[in-house]
């Protein structure tokens, strides 16, 4: 396999290949058959919303194609990202989200392919957008229902700090019914590996000397 290049995206750039990249989720997805068309056009609707937030970042990493990207944007200081939480926030995530130094990431995909030749792309993706954008802590949400992606976000270092209540008419939710998500963060590490995990606080976070804090 040719050496993949990770390359950013603006939001022009986006619309124009929204499309390849929705070919590309449907491709790296689960779903069950008949149900392409459908996850493609929820894609696509979460892919347009997060395109109109502010601060909002797409890498996608390619060859010949494509072969993975991931997307998000920078949380709003006032903390409505984490509104549903089930009980008090870790004191750390909310005054570094009040800080602005929080990124959400709300889409990784990677195409299986891909996955079976470069098992840290994911990771890099990821590393990569939040050093982008000097973040010091990664955010994202992951339906209870689906261990599979929980168990591959904590693989890549993430790290589950509770739950999460959503409304079914919530714009981010793959789902129409009201869900249970896991709340995953991910501290910025300046020289992260792939089988190096730091240990865990009490307070839910990750702390090692390596974790970046802009001021």
């Amino acid at each position: 396999m040719d050496a993949l290049r990770l390359r950013r995206l603006n939001r022009w750039q986006v619309e124009t290949v929204k499309e390849d990249l929705a070919d590309l989720y449907v491709e790296s997805s689960l779903a069950q058959p008949g149900e392409e068309y459908r996850d493609r056009e929820a894609f696509l609707r979460r892919l347009t919303g997060a395109v109109r937030r502010p601060g909002f970042a797409l890498l996608i990493a390619e060859n010949t194609a494509f072969a993975g990207c991931a997307y998000g944007f920078p949380l709003r200081r006032e903390g409505t990202w984490w509104r549903g939480f089930d009980g008090p926030l870790p004191r750390s995530v909310e005054q570094l989200t009040a800080s602005g130094h929080v990124f959400a990431i709300t889409e990784t995909v990677v195409h299986p392919h891909t996955a079976d030749h470069d098992r840290d792309l994911a990771r890099r993706l990821q590393q990569r957008l939040l050093a982008d954008h000097h973040a010091s802590l990664g955010a994202t949400l992951v339906d209870q229902t689906d261990p599979a992606t929980c168990d591959a976000f904590l693989s890549w270092g993430w790290q589950d700090i509770g739950t999460i209540h959503r409304p079914p008419d919530d714009p981010t939710l793959r789902s129409s019914a009201p869900v249970l998500l896991r709340a995953l963060v991910l501290p910025l590490v300046l020289t992260p590996h792939p089988q190096t995990h730091p240990p865990t606080h009490p307070d839910g976070l990750a702390h090692e000397n390596r974790t970046q804090r802009p001021d």
